[in-house]
């Protein structure tokens, strides 16, 4: 079946792959969204410059690879377009609509580690230190206190369903990436906050039935786009220096584990890694820590 270079055909094959996307590799909506954006931008790069989409060859993956640096992106950004581009056209090549894939060897840019950014222990109180005076500062320390307890990545978070929670064993359930389940023990503290805005505050939030557990004002979950804003809204007010991303929480929930001795293979069970490498990045915060305290107070550091 010939692909064509008209909007209708690559509509088809892009619904396709966004099922597939479901599906075969059980992504989440977020991921799903994600992916769909970027194949879509790619898309409007191949009209505008006249390539004909049956016949894409690996110097023109190369080339959209230098517009993208051209446009300034972030090396991850352009890393997350060249994986989702890898990703359709090997769906393509395997649905039989593809005979060669250009994606092969195509090299993505290296990217330059850095360690996640990591609150300390006092702005982590700080930030937790809300003033509860009305509903909203009611779900918003539930949440903050499940995350910090929990390492909950934003989308799971928001994502939380009632029957997810088992309070009385102190325990939430989640969906983490690949729809992997995992189980993961809640502190006193934080469920104490939990069950408070449910009996107490969650009602005033809804408009009409739903199972989500934190909802915004106009009672529909709240987006992780909303969660953020508010968490950063809050850091200013509270004057945290450190720098902010939508899992500050969740890296501080992570180190703060490690510092305190807690086993690393447990952290990684906890924070849904597939791989130990991924959660060992923790360590490399905890040794910079100590560097630091070292070169801070040592008389000839």
């Amino acid at each position: 079946m010939k692909f064509e270079p008209n909007k209708d055909k690559f509509n088809d094959k892009a619904l396709e792959f966004k099922t597939y996307l479901l599906i075969d590799k059980k992504y989440s909506n977020e991921t799903i969204d994600s992916y769909m954006n970027d194949l879509y931008k790619y898309y409007e790069y191949v009209v505008k410059n006249h390539l004909n989409i049956d016949d894409i060859k690996r110097k023109d993956i190369m080339n959209y690879t230098k517009y993208l640096r051209e446009q300034q992106l972030a090396t991850s950004s352009i890393n997350h377009n060249i994986s989702v581009l890898r990703t359709f056209y090997k769906f393509l090549v395997v649905s039989t609509h593809f005979v060669t894939d250009p994606m092969d060897y195509i090299e993505p840019p290296r990217l330059r580690k850095t360690l996640p950014k990591v609150l300390s222990y006092d702005e982590v109180k700080n930030l937790l230190d809300i003033d509860l005076v009305d509903k909203y500062s009611y779900r918003n320390k539930a949440m903050l206190e499940l995350m910090y307890a929990t390492g909950l990545r934003v989308s799971e978070l928001v994502n939380l369903k009632l029957n997810d929670l088992d309070l009385d064993m102190d325990l939430i359930r989640t969906l983490g990436k690949g729809s992997k389940e995992r189980v993961i023990p809640i502190g006193d503290y934080a469920v104490y906050f939990v069950k408070k805005y449910l009996v107490e505050y969650r009602n005033q939030f809804l408009k009409d039935n739903t199972d989500y557990l934190f909802l915004n004002n106009h009672g529909k979950k709240l987006t992780r786009q909303g969660f953020y804003k508010l968490v950063k809204d809050l850091a200013v007010k509270k004057n945290i220096k450190t720098e902010f991303s939508p899992h500050t929480l969740r890296h501080s929930f992570a180190t703060h584990l490690l510092d305190r001795g807690a086993d690393i293979v447990s952290i990684k069970e906890m924070l849904g890694h597939n791989s130990l490498s991924t959660t060992q990045i923790y360590t490399h915060i905890s040794n910079q820590k100590l560097k630091d305290e070292y070169t801070k107070f040592h008389p000839h550091g």
